[in-house]
Order: structure tokens, then C-alpha cells, then sequence
């Protein structure tokens, strides 16, 4: 696993050498462009708007319009130059519960772990905020945006998570129609949520549409007829009561089977 950034997790006086690595990766399948009949594909060249020449990455430099068709060429060097010690490092500026961050403030994942001589500050940290349970909201710089960010404890080793500011986080987009469920209705919900209650185990889920998706492709290539599943019929309970019944009477055989399994 390639690290994404070396750095270090700052707090008071406390200084723990640290490296971040990506905890995520993108399994899904990407398409390219075609020219409809040719199966060529089609590309996308970078060319000089005067002479017209097609340009190479190293031709390319980075610019900030500051007045109409006037730029400032900006520098990787330029970047470095103004990032300080505590820009290199994650800045631990509290500790909090985990429920005190609503989860659409979160953006992406990082393991982040000791660089050596850190170690044992390192397990510190992780220990007193794991037993403690609080995490840890920060912020660093990565690439060129600093970023708030927040520590998890786990129970091997500390995960970071980047959050969006404030003003990144969009509204609700309208106002939520007022409805108050009746008593009857919420203690059915409520059954059927305790029926279908049980502990979460992320490697039981895979992505099923992907799967069909590969097949799908494969069939393809081997030059086979692509024929649509049997759609699954539809349920014509429309009233809230009937559907809640219904649904409480197929999660309560689901947990019974599940309870009976596991006698």
C-alpha cells in the first residue's frame, strides 16, 4: 500500500511522528468513449491555444487569474514554500464524542499510523481516547487545501477521517412536511425495526450490480444475447398500517429462522 503523506499528530507539547495510506479504493468498473460505429477511441489532447502543438505535462504549469486574460504562475515550490511545521502535521485542537459529528460532515478515510520512535505515543493516544471514548478533531494540510479532519480510536491503530467545513454542506433543499405518526403506527415501526435488528458485518455485502455488470460484459465479448432478468412483482399495499403489517410478519420469520440457526 503506496503512503499517501508523512506528517505527525500534534497536541499540547505531545509530538508523534505519523504517516497517512488511503483506507479506501474504487472497485467499480470505468468505461471509455467511442466513436459510435468505429469503436475508436476518442481522445482529448492538450494543445497549445497559439501554436496549436500538443503539450506534455512537463509543458503545463500552474496559473491564478488575477485580471481579465493576466496570470500568476504558481510553483510547487511556491506551495512548499508557505506550508510551516504545523502545516505538515495534524493539529489536534479538541476532543469530542463521536455522536457530537453529524455523519454528512464526513469526506474520506486514512489509516493513520506511527513512523518509528512514535510508537509508544502513538498507542497512548489511541488507548486514552478509545477507553475515553472521544476522538480527536483536527486539521492539516493536505496537497494544498488544509483540511479538517478527525481521529477515530479503533481497536488496532487510529483512523482518520477528513471532514467538509461548514459552509461546504448544503441545506436541506426544502422544508420537511410536518406529520405526526400515531401510537399505533410508531409501536409497529418500532417492532419492526427490533425484528430486523442485528450486528452489522460489512464482508456480508458485496456490490451485486457490479457482478452483473462483469457478467454482463463478458456475455458480450463472447458475442451472447443480453436478456433482462424477471422483473420482481410488486407489492400493491398502499395504506402505511397494512404495509408496517406485512413487513413486521416477514422480518419476525427472518429473525425467528435467524435465532433458530443459532441454537
Amino acid at each position: 500500500m503506496a503512503r499517501t503523506q508523512r506528517s505527525a499528530i500534534t497536541f499540547g507539547l505531545v509530538h508523534i511522528p505519523a504517516e497517512l495510506y488511503a483506507a479506501t479504493q474504487d472497485n467499480d468498473l470505468h468505461f471509455n468513449q467511442l466513436v459510435k460505429g468505429l469503436n475508436e477511441r476518442i481522445q482529448y489532447k492538450k494543445t497549445c491555444p497559439s501554436c496549436k502543438k500538443e503539450l506534455k505535462n512537463e509543458d503545463i504549469v500552474k496559473g491564478f487569474q488575477y485580471e481579465k486574460d493576466k496570470y500568476v504562475v504558481i510553483t510547487d515550490d511556491d506551495f512548499e514554500k508557505i506550508k510551516t511545521d504545523r502545516d505538515r502535521s495534524i493539529q489536534i485542537m479538541l476532543f469530542t464524542g463521536l455522536d457530537d459529528i453529524d455523519p454528512i460532515y464526513y469526506n474520506k478515510s486514512y489509516y493513520i499510523l506511527p513512523e518509528k520512535g512514535g510508537e509508544k505515543a502513538f498507542e497512548l493516544l489511541r488507548q486514552a481516547m478509545y477507553e475515553e471514548k472521544k476522538v480527536a478533531v483536527g486539521k492539516t494540510v493536505l496537497g494544498n487545501n488544509e483540511t479538517l479532519l478527525v481521529l477515530i480510536p479503533q481497536k488496532d491503530g487510529i483512523l482518520m477521517e477528513t471532514l467538509y467545513y461548514f459552509d461546504e454542506v448544503k441545506e436541506i433543499p426544502k422544508e420537511l412536511p410536518k406529520s405526526k405518526p400515531g401510537k399505533e403506527e410508531l409501536s409497529m415501526a418500532k417492532q419492526l425495526i427490533d425484528a430486523m435488528d442485528g450486528e452489522f458485518k460489512p464482508e456480508q455485502y458485496k456490490d451485486e450490480y457490479q457482478e452483473r455488470l462483469r457478467s454482463m460484459i463478458e456475455k458480450k465479448i463472447e458475442g451472447q444475447e443480453i436478456v433482462a432478468p424477471k422483473q420482481e412483482t410488486g407489492s400493491n399495499i398502499i395504506d402505511l398500517m397494512d404495509a408496517l403489517k406485512a413487513s413486521l410478519d416477514k422480518g419476525g420469520n427472518k429473525k425467528q429462522g435467524r435465532k433458530a440457526a443459532g441454537k
